[in-house]
């Protein structure tokens, strides 16, 4: 065998070897996500409305030093049921909660090994960021809304085309030397074939690398039609433009009106309403003006209500406000937010986010079978002082009130919430 032959095998097994090792560390990289990856996206689903990932404190502090300052059992007693925590008299709980204007964290729909990813983040996030990242802690309402920046098929795509491309390249050093070599041994130099015409031949002389190749490939299609299924009727983010630019962040938040005072239906009701505009006249008759936008907002109110604020005098000629929809469940799923706010003693941001942090109101939780699932799950019943249950707890057998009642280990998935028909029709 001459230098030429050999070196056209070397360049054949290359080109073979670089597919193969190409291709598996592409999928490899594609992905491989290490905790601190997988902890941001969830920091951004379930923290960033109320924490920086770095010193600054927006509603509630800044988690740099989190993991160091607290042990970990605590932290997931506290990201999961702070109020729970509070209730004890857990020291360290009652300082955060005095710390921090006596307002409470909503209890996180997290299990232990997410709080670790998202903690493994916090940690990343401070020890590796510039320093300037790390002060400014950019984190807000709007990247948390943003889509976030996932590995897609296209990735793979792009792979596979810059493998083919080396795969020609070579392939043309390789027919140059056979042209070389035909030229000193007088032989007849050979047509180059088409670049298709190529793969197939490689294809034949190597089934079982294309077999591979085929399983990888099927495998990368069938996770990208996973994850677009999945994602079907799921609208977190979604932020609506409504008809009147109402500021939850101003009436919930700096006015300090509660949730109730507007949807006052969720308390005995499945659904939790839309307030009439009438409600906001027991305010905007005498204020007119407000200090994020003046008079615009307000005034759209006066015209569906045909109120004049000068004469403080009603017309006939009203008209409803067109309000956009915002959590829309499907048809077949059954929620009862009297169930939850009068019976569960559920706080309105377990599901709805910090909405007194909101300037729009907006979808905060994915709100799939899976997350409510796993609410049930991990939320214990709030039996103390809860008339619902009396009846039930005199009905109890003895030593089940020592084993549940004592311990107050009942979630909500041992009282049936975990069964279909719980919520589907």
């Amino acid at each position: 065998m001459n230098v030429l032959t050999a070196t056209k095998l070397a360049i054949s097994r290359q080109a073979i070897i670089f597919l193969s090792i190409f291709t598996l560390s592409g999928i490899a990289a594609a992905y491989a996500q290490s905790d601190a990856e997988k902890g941001e996206k969830l920091f951004k689903s379930y923290c960033a409305s109320c924490h920086a990932p770095g010193n600054n404190q927006l509603v509630g502090p800044g988690l740099a030093g989190v993991y160091d300052k607290y042990e970990r059992e605590w932290l997931y007693e506290w990201i999961k049921n702070s109020t729970a925590l509070i209730e004890s008299g857990d020291a360290d709980a009652i300082a955060v909660y005095e710390q921090y204007n006596k307002v409470l964290m909503p209890a996180q729909p997290v299990n232990n090994e997410e709080i670790d990813q998202i903690l493994a983040y916090v940690k990343d996030f401070n020890e590796n960021a510039p320093a300037e990242e790390t002060a400014a802690a950019t984190t807000t309402d709007e990247g948390v809304a943003a889509e976030e920046q996932e590995t897609s098929p296209w990735f793979i795509l792009i792979i596979i085309i810059a493998l083919l491309v080396v795969i020609s390249i070579l392939r043309k050093v390789q027919h140059s030397l056979s042209i070389v070599e035909a030229k000193k041994s007088g032989e007849e130099v050979e047509e180059p074939v088409s670049m298709f015409q190529g793969i197939l031949n490689w294809g034949n002389r190597n089934k079982r690398i294309v077999g591979l190749l085929g399983i990888v490939l099927i495998a990368l299609v069938a996770k990208a039609g996973w994850d677009a299924a999945i994602g079907v009727g799921v609208y977190t983010g979604y932020e609506p433009e409504q008809p009147i630019k109402f500021s939850h962040e101003l009436h919930a938040g700096t006015n300090g009106i509660d949730c109730q005072y507007c949807h006052n239906s969720a308390a005995f009701s499945k659904s939790a309403g839309i307030p009439s505009p009438n409600l906001c006249m027991n305010c905007h008759t005498y204020i007119q003006e407000g200090p994020q936008y003046g008079k615009e907002e307000i005034g759209k109110i006066y015209e569906a209500l045909d109120f004049d604020p000068v004469t403080k005098t009603y017309g006939p000629n009203t008209k409803p406000i067109k309000w956009i929809k915002v959590h829309n469940l499907p048809d077949h799923v059954y929620f009862n937010h009297s169930q939850h706010v009068t019976v569960g003693k559920i706080a309105c941001q377990k599901c709805h986010g910090p909405v007194e942090t909101y300037t729009v109101g907006k979808q905060h939780e994915p709100l799939t079978m899976g997350w409510c699932i796993n609410c049930h799950r991990e939320t214990k019943v709030q039996m103390d002082g809860n008339g619902y249950y009396d009846e039930i707890h005199n009905r109890l057998p003895e030593e089940l009130k020592k084993e549940y009642l004592e311990n107050g280990t009942i979630t909500v998935s041992e009282l049936g919430g975990i069964e279909c028909a719980k919520c589907h029709y």
